[in-house]
């Protein structure tokens, strides 16, 4: 079983965290919420304080198979600016390892030159910081190791898109079809 891991600082965007944490669940990939915080509880953009499953500075990485970043703001810079979250980025990248990020978060990945050379989107207006990506405007997009979306409004297909790399398109399609994802 595929062992994700999502990252939560304080002012992340609660439905990109959250949808993706409920439709990895519902395809039985292990998915745990990080608190970057030092803090177990979160608290969101949107005033919502969320539980996480662990603290960054408990998680075995080498277990981890993909990495997510939600955005929002300022959850977003309070990912970016995160020493021990970064350096674990770089070196998932060199691994191989599959690394996720949607709204603003791909400026996570850009600003640590993770997205060089590939194809991603984000949210309209931080594409200066995804350093040497070539950007687009699709709601999702998978380059190599990495997928980039654009935000809130994408968040279903994201989260699709990451099951069907971790698993296979069938079980992505059967939890779409459960959730009557159009």
């Amino acid at each position: 079983m595929a062992k994700t891991l999502i990252f939560l600082a304080t002012g992340f965007e609660e439905i990109e965290g959250l949808m993706v944490v409920d439709l990895l669940r519902r395809a039985k990939i292990d998915i745990q919420m990080v608190s970057i915080t030092g803090d177990i509880m979160v608290t969101g953009s949107h005033g919502i304080t969320v539980k996480a499953d662990t603290l960054i500075e408990d998680v075995d990485f080498s277990k981890a198979d993909a990495l997510v970043l939600p955005g929002g703001m300022p959850g977003t810079r309070n990912l970016q600016a995160h020493n021990l979250l970064n350096e674990e980025l770089k070196k998932a990248n060199e691994a191989g390892k599959l690394l996720c990020a949607i709204c603003a978060a791909p400026l996570v990945l850009g600003t640590n030159h993770i997205l060089e050379g590939k194809k991603a989107c984000c949210y309209p207006g931080f594409e200066d910081e995804l350093l040497g990506a070539i950007t687009n405007e699709n709601p999702v997009t998978h380059d190599g190791n990495t997928i980039t979306s654009r935000g809130l409004g994408t968040a279903i297909a994201f989260a699709a898109e990451i099951i069907t790399t971790l698993c296979d398109k069938g079980t992505a399609d059967q939890v779409l079809e459960s959730i009557i994802y159009a």
